[in-house]
C-alpha cells in the first residue's frame, strides 16, 4: 500500500474517533447541565481522550492475544490451524 494512502486512512480513522469522543463529551456536559467548553478546547480534549482510548485498546488487545497463544501452546497442538 502506498505510504500516503496509509497515512490518509489513519488520519481518517483518528478524525472519526475524535468526532465520537467530542459527541460523547457534549452529551456528558448536557446531561450534567454544564455548558461545554469552546470548540478548540473541546477538540483538544476529544483528541486526547481518543488517543488514550486507542492506547488502552492496543494494550488490552496484546494481552488477549498473548493469552490465546498461551492456551494454544498448552493444548499441545503443533500444527498450524490454518492448514
Amino acid at each position: 500500500m502506498d505510504e500516503n494512502i496509509g497515512k490518509g486512512i489513519r488520519r481518517l480513522a483518528e478524525d472519526a474517533e475524535a468526532r465520537i469522543a467530542r459527541s460523547i463529551l457534549r452529551w456528558k456536559y448536557k446531561k450534567e447541565g454544564v455548558s461545554p467548553p469552546g470548540d478548540d478546547d473541546l477538540e483538544s480534549r476529544s483528541r486526547r481522550i481518543a488517543d488514550t482510548a486507542r492506547g488502552v485498546i492496543s494494550e488490552r488487545g496484546k494481552s488477549v492475544w498473548n493469552e490465546f497463544k498461551k492456551v494454544y501452546a498448552k493444548s499441545g497442538v503443533n500444527e498450524d490451524p490454518r492448514r
